[in-house]
């Protein structure tokens, strides 16, 4: 179970922009990830893989934690806003909950469930 102040470094590093470094510091080596009913990633070095590939494709993120965050022992349900500005100038809001189950102080394994709908990035209107 992650204590008070190691969740909340963890909602900090997110909110901070440093999501491939929050993976570093707060996952497990075998951790997993999961989007929706995808397949799980199962493996530090593949989801922060993954993560950067991921921002190298924004030229802006903005990360925000929609607070409470809910703690019941080793499992933590967070609500996330993230706003993505491509690099093709369109952009994505992407609001989701991740559902965390925690080893100690790290993060075992979590999953996400947002509408999938929200992935399509939007044109700037001309």
């Amino acid at each position: 179970m992650p204590t008070a102040e190691t969740l909340e470094k963890f909602i900090a590093r997110v909110e901070s922009n440093f999501h491939a470094e929050a993976l570093a510091e707060f996952y497990t080596e075998d951790s997993s990830m999961q989007e929706n009913q995808s397949p799980p990633r199962v493996g530090l070095a593949a989801n922060i893989a993954r993560e950067r590939a991921t921002l190298a494709r924004a030229s802006a993120v903005r990360s925000q934690c929609v607070r409470p965050a809910f703690v019941q022992g080793d499992h933590v349900a967070i609500r996330w806003i993230f706003e993505f500005d491509w690099l093709d100038g369109s952009s994505s809001r992407i609001e989701e909950i991740a559902w965390q189950r925690w080893s100690g102080e790290r993060i075992a394994s979590e999953q996400f469930f947002y509408d999938p709908a929200q992935m399509a990035p939007k044109k700037p209107a001309p």
